[in-house]
């Protein structure tokens, strides 16, 4: 059975899906974008103070879920501007330390609420 995982560390979904989908010990992340929770504002800044808003979004959701950075097994970076990949990667690089998921990244022409940087993912939990 699918348990829906939601938390008030990460933003609210702003349509109809879920944050988060638990099911048979993996965990399924819905697309996170540079929301601040507390406020429900966006992040401002350049695409690295973005990305590290995405990621720490997606922290709280895996630990939601009884999972954590460590067990990401794939993830999907969406960039407005493919330019942005480097700052994006070292911000992403950081975070994840010496775990390295599978990862896609491509470059869209658009993304909700015209941000610079959208991240969904899967874990294991």
């Amino acid at each position: 059975m699918a348990e829906i995982i939601s938390t008030a560390d990460a933003p609210q979904a702003i349509g109809p899906y879920s944050q988060a989908i638990k099911h048979n010990g993996l965990v399924f992340i819905s697309g996170q974008i540079p929301l601040d929770p507390a406020s429900g504002e966006l992040v401002g800044g350049d695409i690295s103070a973005q990305t590290t808003r995405v990621l720490k979004n997606l922290t709280a959701i895996l630990e939601a879920a009884g999972s954590g950075l460590d067990k990401v097994l794939k993830t999907t970076v969406f960039l407005k501007d493919m330019n942005d990949f480097a700052a994006m990667n070292k911000i992403y690089g950081e975070t994840f330390g010496s775990h390295k998921p599978a990862r896609a990244t491509v470059e869209v022409s658009r993304l909700p609420r015209d941000v610079s940087v959208e991240i969904e993912l899967v874990a294991a939990c």
